[in-house]
């Protein structure tokens, strides 16, 4: 695989110049007026953060990209699909609230918002996976799959399961529907330490598919409910939930990565990112 171009820019700017205008410039150097975006569907693929959260590109990024997008011709919106665990993104309308309330009204990022999976996370179109090992048929948002051309708006994260999460991970899992994200979560289930469980009940509050359970003030997980998301893992104030399935992070990563590819691959998508 041919090694990727990378550039960047630091965040200094001098009077009469703004981070903004870097991004427009740092993203122009990079290719972006080669695409041609002439009419075409433009997907950007962001992170709109949960309420209340910080951890997410501000609007101002969005607009800029979009601004840029529009200049060239191109129909773009905003997109991401719903999410598994509990929050406010679980499905489109509290996710587009969500949006809403972390600053991204379309008349501040010159688009609209597409929840790309639908209102339940259902909407999905099946993309083949070229020479996927683990993954053979991908479950994609269908707006995602629907437009002509993506960009990646991707901030870096660190993720329980698959430490600092970027470009791949906003593509792949981000890209998931609701069955996808349960198919790339699937290998190796989390398991209780009664010997160091509290019965608290973090693990019950935290988990969407109520495979958590306490008996006689102990905790246990049932297998068949679980979608390994590994939240349970994060909240849990004792460690007594861990993941004893030592493959399963390795294979998480690599259905990320199939996913990724099968979204960039299928009907000759023209991926473009840009990673903040």
């Amino acid at each position: 695989m041919e090694t990727s171009k990378v550039y960047y820019t630091n965040l200094r700017c001098d009077n009469g110049d703004s981070r903004l205008h870097k991004l427009t410039r740092l993203i122009k150097k990079a290719g972006i007026e080669t695409i041609d975006f002439k009419n075409k569907f433009t997907a950007i693929k962001i992170h709109f953060g949960e309420p209340g959260n910080l951890a997410f590109l501000r609007p101002n990024y969005a607009a800029t990209v979009v601004d840029l997008v529009k200049e060239l011709g191109g129909r773009p919106f905003l997109t991401d699909c719903n999410t598994l665990y509990v929050g406010g993104r679980k499905h489109a309308l509290d996710h587009m609230e969500s949006a809403y309330r972390n600053g991204f009204m379309p008349y501040a990022t010159g688009c609209h918002i597409i929840i790309a999976d639908g209102l339940k996370g259902t909407d999905e179109t099946l993309v083949p996976v070229p020479g996927g090992e683990y993954i053979k048929e991908a479950k994609v948002g269908r707006a995602l799959m629907d437009a002509d051309i993506l960009i990646s708006l991707a901030h870096f994260k660190g993720h329980e399961a698959t430490g600092f999460g970027g470009a791949l991970k906003n593509i792949g899992m981000g890209g998931g529907s609701r069955a996808g994200k349960m198919e790339m979560h699937c290998d190796g289930k989390p398991q209780v330490d009664q010997s160091l469980c509290i019965g608290c009940g973090a693990c019950i509050d935290i988990c969407a598919h109520d495979a958590p359970h306490i008996t006689d003030s102990l905790s246990w997980i049932d297998q068949d409910k679980c979608v390994s998301c590994e939240r349970c893992i994060a909240v849990c104030p004792t460690d007594a939930i861990s993941n004893n399935d030592n493959s399963s992070n390795d294979k998480l990563n690599c259905k990320i990565a199939e996913y990724t590819h099968a979204i960039c691959v299928m009907e000759d998508k023209l991926p473009y990112q840009h990673c903040h």
